[in-house]
């Protein structure tokens, strides 16, 4: 994430970390969630300090902005965000099964279906 997309107008540095407090408010994220995500997704580990206080340095900022943008915004499970996050990590990208991708499939089209649903019963 560079300064200029940063989310966060806190006057640190860009390359400064930040609590997960800070990475929270500033992704609109809950700290439980964030907490969540650390199990589900290996790739992302912040420092962890005396009394599990954690610090997120810009690239895991980076990678939970991905998560959000993934899960939340795309419509992919935790599981296929973290199948896509990890294809993109290693050289040799690894592909979905088959019924890995229709699972995912049938999720994404859920969601849509759901987020569509509400659209219009809001209208």
């Amino acid at each position: 994430m560079s300064a200029s997309t940063s989310p966060f107008d806190d006057g640190k540095a860009p390359d400064a970390m930040r609590t997960i407090g800070e990475v929270a408010a500033a992704l609109g994220i809950k700290q439980h969630i964030l907490r969540y995500w650390e199990q589900q997704f290996p790739m992302l580990k912040p420092l962890k300090r005396s009394g599990g206080r954690r610090l997120y340095r810009p690239h895991d900022v980076a990678l939970v902005s991905k998560i959000d943008r993934l899960v939340n915004h795309e419509g992919y499970t935790l599981k296929g965000a973290r199948a896509l996050l990890e294809a993109a990590e290693t050289p040799a990208a690894r592909a979905l099964s088959a019924d890995e991708a229709i699972v995912d499939m049938k999720a994404r089209l859920l969601s849509i279906r759901n987020r569509l649903s509400g659209a219009l019963k809001a209208a």
